[in-house]
């Protein structure tokens, strides 16, 4: 009998904000909500950003000092919150477009005689020298005469070539809410994002994991290209270049895995499995499957899944640039006829099967809890949603490693026909949606479009509704599957299937025969959909499709198997959990971020572990870990 692998938490933050109580969806469509839902959504921001924080039940301190009510704060603050996330113009907090390192800096001497020459505003000194006389040109240029000798260097800073990015609401920081010094920010991200799930679940970790064996939780994390900001590999390759000096940590953490080793080290405790796969574009569907598999087979009954990915950096983004592959500024111009790009412009810079020149960056951190069945029903756990299996394939031969190959029309052909196959053909014709890897390249459109519609053609379905979330939040590499698991878990809590609405009209050239494509939200229903598809189309041949069953299958599923008696119980137990996950929500969206980072807690060494020959006793974990292992080969032994 396999275990079905149950959804019980999920965490996180993206440009759409915090993943806990949904809000981070309901900003997606936020223009549908109540009025009720719309503040809820925005204070949620509001605190995230530091803008304010609350402090009594209708008192809100902003960073100014000023305290508002509520109403007072949203009415000055709405449209900052809402031009503050999402996909924009990248914000000076990350880098300046306007002076991006790369050209070479002229030195000039003066002598006797005056200097005069012209610059640009931005190309000034913070100080300006004593025997500098400036004089306006323009509003952007000015004279400059220099009298005296001196040395001086002009710098020439570019434009950067690709100026929009999915960023984290502008002024969040997640490193001040914990001990953070030094850390990656894809590090921080995580360690937020797993204390938002650890508070969203309403499950107390350690009173969870006493119930299994130490060996059975398993922590599965990663990115997809590791820590390349300054305090990790970014830092290790530049320091000694630019005469600084490398530090001790910036090897050790730029590691891809390394999400996962915070997580086991600072977080959880965690002596079970620890895996951090990578699969470019596909990395959390390739982490999923991990646990999924190891929840099935029994292996392990609890895990935490998740990435967290922070590439807005310069470095990364012209790596891409130089590939072709992002949406840069002469690219939108040219695809909306426009001579100067504005603010809407960037907001739009993501179009999935539309029109389109480029993906867009972004950064993210998505975490989900799983646990098998049994521990959801007897912990009384929020349920979800399930993931009864995720199928990865490769591309087999092609000619360019970044060309799209034919892995994808396998995974998802497998991830619908085993949705068939559990729930039959109806559900799976009439009651279930993709959500599209959609990264809103010219080639994605064609191809991504031709396997899905091949794939609604060989199993009947006439009309597909497809989303695609990197429209709103843009392209977080690895976490990509977990901004799509981030949305169809709040399709299910509130009902509304996101629309592409950054596009006008799809285009002419993707198939589209079988399919459903929208730019226009979609009010479902909260039970209308019985399965979501995730689908990743990664670089390299990295193919993956996880099938995730709605929280109604999933309960129906779990009585079927454990008995009205059981579900029952289950049911007093989950009025404490949602209680405990209310709190945590209250507490987040007041700003008191709790952010579970324990440095240098409960350390122990070999000497304090007791062994026999049929156990291992572990101090401070409730139950031991099994050494009484049984053969599984005795047919050949």
């Amino acid at each position: 009998m396999s275990h079905l692998p149950v959804i019980i938490g999920m965490g996180g933050v993206s440009p759409a904000g915090r993943t806990s109580g949904h809000h981070a969806f309901k900003r997606l469509i936020v223009s549908e909500l109540s009025q009720n839902q719309q503040k809820a959504s925005l204070l949620s921001l509001a605190s995230l950003s530091g803008l304010a924080t609350q402090t009594a039940a209708d008192e809100w301190l902003t960073a100014q000092g000023d305290r508002l009510t509520a109403a007072v704060l949203l009415e000055r603050y709405q449209q900052q919150l809402l031009d503050d996330s999402l996909i924009r113009r990248i914000h000076p907090n990350w880098f300046d477009v306007h002076a991006q390192p790369g050209r070479r800096a002229l030195t000039l001497q003066t002598h006797d005689q005056p200097l005069r020459f012209t610059l640009r505003q931005r190309q000034l000194p913070e100080r300006i020298p004593a025997n500098w006389q400036l004089r306006d040109l323009t509003a952007t240029e000015v004279e400059v005469t220099i009298t005296g000798p001196q040395d001086f260097t002009i710098s020439d800073p570019r434009e950067a070539l690709v100026q929009a990015a999915g960023m984290l609401p502008t002024g969040f920081n997640p490193g001040a809410h914990y001990r953070s010094a030094n850390h990656p920010r894809a590090l921080q991200m995580a360690v937020f994002g797993v204390s938002d799930l650890l508070g969203q679940s309403g499950l107390v970790w350690q009173d969870l994991a006493a119930k299994v064996h130490p060996d059975q939780v398993g922590v599965f994390a990663s990115n997809s290209i590791g820590q390349l900001d300054q305090e990790g590999w970014g830092g290790l390759l530049q320091n000694p270049v630019i005469g600084k000096r490398t530090t001790s940590k910036q090897m050790p953490l730029g590691y891809a895995q390394m999400t996962a080793d915070f997580i086991n080290a600072y977080m959880l405790g965690n002596v079970g499995q620890s895996s951090g796969l990578l699969g470019a574009c596909a990395t959390f569907l390739y982490n999923l499957q991990a646990a999924t598999n190891g929840i099935r087979s029994g292996r392990i009954k609890i895990a935490v899944v998740g990435t967290s990915d922070a590439p807005v950096t310069p470095e990364i983004i012209e790596g891409f640039r130089a590939m072709g592959a992002l949406a840069d500024n002469t690219s939108l111009r040219n695809l909306d006829s426009v001579e100067q790009l504005t603010d809407a412009h960037y907001r739009r810079a993501c179009r999935p099967f539309a029109d389109n020149c480029g993906f867009t960056i972004a950064e993210s951190a998505q975490f989900i809890l799983l646990v098998a069945d049994d521990l959801a029903v007897n912990t009384g756990a929020q349920i979800l949603g399930s993931v009864p299996e995720v199928f990865a394939n490769a591309d087999g031969f092609k000619r360019s490693i970044s060309a799209p190959g034919i892995g994808n029309y396998l995974t998802l052909a497998k991830a619908a026909a085993l949705g068939r196959s559990l729930l039959g053909e109806e559900s799976l014709q009439e009651r279930s949606y993709v959500h599209a890897h959609g990264t809103s390249t010219p080639k994605n459109r064609t191809t991504e479009s031709h396997v899905i519609n091949e794939v609604a053609k060989a199993m009947g379905i006439s009309a597909w509704p497809v989303a695609a979330i990197k429209a709103y939040v843009g392209h977080s590499q690895g976490t990509a599957g977990g901004d799509q698991m981030m949305s169809a878990l709040g399709t299910w809590a509130e009902g509304w299937l996101p629309g592409i609405t950054t596009v006008d009209n799809f285009a002419s050239d993707i198939e589209d025969s079988n399919l459903k494509l929208s730019n226009k939200h979609e009010e479902i229903g909260k039970e209308a959909m019985d399965m979501a598809l995730l689908n990743a189309k990664g670089f390299g041949g990295n193919n993956a499709s996880a099938l995730v069953l709605s929280p109604q299958v999933t309960q129906s599923m779990l009585a079927r198997r454990h008995g009205a008696k059981a579900i029952q119980k289950y049911e007093t137990l989950l009025e404490h959990t949602l209680a405990n996950s209310e709190q945590h929500d209250a507490d987040f969206t007041a700003g008191r971020f709790n952010l579970n980072y324990q440095f240098g807690v409960n350390v122990l060494d070999g000497e304090q572990l007791k062994f026999t020959a049929d156990e291992l006793e572990i101090p401070g974990y409730t139950q031991k870990v099994n050494l009484n292992l049984s053969n599984p080969f005795k047919d050949m032994l």
